[in-house]
């Protein structure tokens, strides 16, 4: 089981030369807002994934005055993974010394889940992060996913092209139509049998975490088009549709998780706390799942947990984090909104061994 042993960190926003030794279970980094805490969970996220939480652009990675920021972990598995990401060059990602084309290996090796104030974009914002969300899940569980994934975008970007052209190519159309549509049904397919295999899980750990709402609480998918028709018949009718938008309104890439209270979309029911548990349940259940499907922990990013929770709920979710046996990376302004709850000490579940504490303060990170 793969965990975090060593990590090192250069030229990443305003982290200075990040070199640490971290517990294979709970790690906390304490520091005032604005101290590089939220820059390190970045840097992680950026060696499993390849993509920043915070920024979709290269240059506010890159600490002021240098061309390029380097993260390396070793895992104790004996793992290693080195990522550099430069101004001036295209990244270079290796595992065990070998350059990588791509992240498949290093995010099947390094499973990661963050909980911070973006994850909130799985109810505030469009179908593309609840996509993302069960397509990690699917990814992580259905090794085939990715390559009928692939081939559904491919199809996709050649219909898209040929849509927008001033003549329409029939007859490449329908060959891209056909492909399209077997890439798609698998992507639909392996998609739903997921949450079949999710939702259950989500249940009981919703429960755990908000007994008021998990009963009336539900999850529907939309995969994209109609429930009973064929994909196939669906673009032949909606051609013209397609040809005045200049793209394919029908599809996997179109597909939508709902969460609902009593139909209603639970963005507009709940607060702001009340969300947080509900999308940290909804990560937490992804780990859970991933662990009892595979035997692998996922590795959970938790980005100022305090925030928006009150005590006992943070006691809950902290609690419910532990229980999974993942490897855990916590920031907070001070300790004592982890170390207190109205039910103790929120590590009690853990041996004094298995916590590592970091201070942060203008981009230093001492333990």
């Amino acid at each position: 089981m793969s965990r975090v042993e060593k990590l090192t960190v250069t030229g990443l926003r305003n982290l200075v030369d990040v070199a640490i030794d971290v517990s294979p279970r709970l790690n906390i980094f304490h520091g005032e807002n604005g101290s590089g805490k939220t820059s390190l969970l970045e840097g992680i996220h950026l060696l499993s994934s390849g993509r920043s939480f915070r920024s979709a652009k290269l240059d506010p990675l890159i600490t002021h005055g240098k061309d390029e920021a380097v993260i390396f972990s070793q895992l104790t598995d004996g793992l290693r993974i080195g990522l550099s990401k430069s101004r001036r060059r295209r990244h270079l990602l290796r595992l065990q010394d070998e350059t990588q084309k791509n992240w498949e290996s290093v995010a099947r090796s390094l499973p990661l889940q963050i909980i911070d104030s973006t994850a909130f974009q799985l109810l505030e914002g469009g179908p593309k992060a609840r996509r993302r969300f069960l397509d990690w899940g699917v990814f992580h569980v259905e090794h085939s996913f990715l390559t009928a994934w692939r081939d559904s975008r491919k199809c996709l970007a050649n219909r898209n092209a040929l849509l927008k052209a001033t003549r329409l190519d029939r007859p490449q159309l329908e060959a891209w139509d056909r492909e399209f549509v077997v890439a798609s049904v698998k992507v639909d397919a392996q998609r739903g049998a997921y949450l079949d295999r999710f939702l259950p899980v989500f249940k009981e750990v919703y429960a755990q975490l908000e007994g008021s709402h998990a009963d009336s609480l539900e999850i529907r998918y939309d995969r994209g088009w109609a429930e009973g028709a064929n994909l196939d018949a669906e673009l032949v009718r909606t051609l013209e549709v397609d040809r005045r938008y200049g793209s394919t309104q029908l599809g996997p890439q179109r597909a939508d998780i709902l969460l609902l209270l009593d139909r209603t979309p639970a963005v507009e029911v709940l607060s702001r706390g009340q969300q947080k548990i509900l999308v940290s349940a909804l990560k937490i259940a992804q780990g859970r799942l991933l662990s009892e499907s595979l035997g692998v922990e996922c590795l959970y990013l938790i980005d100022d947990l305090p925030s928006e929770l009150d005590p006992d709920n943070r006691a809950r979710v902290f609690s419910t984090l532990l229980s999974l046996d993942s490897q855990l990376f916590v920031t907070c302004v001070e300790l004592e909104s982890l170390a207190l709850a109205s039910e103790g000490s929120l590590f009690a579940a853990l041996d004094p061994s298995e916590i590592a504490q970091f201070h942060v303060e203008h981009g230093r990170i001492t333990a």
